[in-house]
């Protein structure tokens, strides 16, 4: 990406997408290379330019958004936007994330705010949710462009669900079941939306928590949907999820970590079936996660402590194959195992692990106080690890654990849902 992208931050946006860039400064752009030739660029039809647009990555077209007036309404015109859905270019495998929990109230904006890490360009964007409430809600899951935001208080749950890009906020009918911190499953294609949550059933008059119950809500543009919420399915005796988890979805089904002992806990969508997976080394597991791969297979992460054995402590992660049987993929390099592992085990949580597409990011949480960069990313297609540079909007020990995020400028099957907000057009 050219750096001189980066100049134009100052130019006031339709949409706010900062951005910081490590690049080399450079001086306006030279129209003498053949490439900026105005008598070729000014001469292209109206509907070449349109599918050049339609490739822009979300902060160049917002930018682009500034050029003028029938740029900035593509954004709201219904022959681009299906012109986008047409040639809707490869998945961007970024990241977002938000503030930690407690730190929401710090928000000097007093709004919803997130922080968008590109994985290929290493930048960070700060990405403002201005629909969304500043206060009662916290994010949950992400999927199809879309963020899910769930209601903070101990009762039915309230579920919102928004895109950023397109300044839109839809909301879901309240759960059945009153929930404290329920592990949320959220999957979202071109014709529908899914929801699960499971688990942190309150009992005895709210006074207890119990991991008894999934519920779920499905829209389908095909004429398969559950428009209210439903009681699916009970879950096994000895689950124990952690509170607000997330469930990885892979081919239909379900993912998610059962704590003491360790099981990776699997449930089928559709026919509303639970199971366990044992994991491989199972004794010897500290803080695994499950993620999903971009070869559309279930990946488990853990660091690993054979005290007994004559083995390194290390972090490895598997892919889950038929069988079902575990076969390990790969391994953290020692050396930055080495360095990984005291700022882990100083800031006593562990780690938080997600996945998306080609990419693993290994977060370590810690005190707001602390600045220091905490990220390692891995690129499973070059089989390169690299710490990741500091957020710049805040410390990277504020930020909570990471969302698989896919920018998109317009995710049309919200309109499947009964209540939507929608943002008046952005004035030029």
């Amino acid at each position: 990406m050219d750096p001189r992208f980066y100049n134009l931050l100052d130019i006031p946006l339709p949409l706010s997408f900062s951005s910081t860039y490590a690049g080399s400064s450079s001086s306006g752009p030279n129209h003498d290379e053949p490439w900026m030739d105005p008598r070729i660029w000014r001469k292209l039809p109206t509907r070449i330019i349109d599918r050049i647009i339609a490739f822009l990555p979300p902060p160049a077209f917002f930018r682009s958004r500034c050029v003028c007036r029938r740029w900035n309404s593509l954004l709201f015109t219904n022959t681009f936007l299906q012109l986008y859905f047409d040639i809707f270019p490869h998945c961007r495998h970024w990241f977002l994330f938000f503030k930690a929990q407690n730190l929401f109230s710090d928000n000097s904006n007093n709004r919803a705010e997130g922080y968008l890490f590109d994985t290929y360009e290493l930048v960070w964007y700060r990405l403002p949710f201005p629909l969304v409430p500043p206060s009662g809600f916290s994010p949950a899951a992400s999927s199809g462009g879309l963020v899910c935001w769930i209601s903070d208080d101990p009762a039915p749950k309230t579920l919102l669900i928004s895109n950023p890009l397109a300044r839109t906020l839809s909301y879901l009918p309240t759960t059945l079941t009153p929930r404290y911190q329920p592990s949320i499953g959220f999957t979202v294609t071109s014709t529908s939306i899914d929801v699960t949550l499971a688990g942190d059933d309150l009992i005895n008059n709210a006074q207890a928590v119990k991991n008894s119950t999934a519920e779920r809500f499905h829209v389908d543009g095909t004429g398969c949907f559950l428009p209210t919420w439903q009681i699916t399915s009970r879950l096994p005796r000895l689950c124990n999820f952690d509170s607000a988890g997330r469930m990885v979805h892979v081919n239909g089904r379900l993912y998610n970590m059962s704590f003491h002992p360790f099981n990776v806990a699997a449930y089928d969508v559709e026919a509303a079936v639970w199971w366990d997976i044992q994991p491989p080394m199972k004794r010897f597991l500290k803080f695994p996660s499950v993620v999903e791969s971009g070869t559309g297979k279930l990946l488990l992460v853990s660091a690993i402590e054979k005290r007994s054995l004559i083995v390194p402590k290390t972090l490895r992660i598997w892919s889950l194959e038929e069988g079902p049987s575990w076969v390990e993929m790969e391994r953290m390099p020692q050396e930055l195992y080495d360095q990984f592992c005291p700022e882990m085990e100083s800031c006593g949580n562990g780690f938080h692990c997600v996945g998306h597409g080609e990419f693993i990011l290994l977060m370590i949480p810690g005190s707001y106080r602390r600045i220091t960069h905490m990220g390692v990313l891995f690129d499973m297609n070059t089989k390169e690890w690299k710490w990741m540079p500091p957020c710049p909007y805040v410390g990277m020990g504020q930020l909570s654990r990471g969302f698989a995020y896919d920018p998109r400028l317009s995710t049309p099957v919200t309109s499947l849902l009964n209540y939507q907000f929608t943002a008046a057009p952005f004035p030029i």
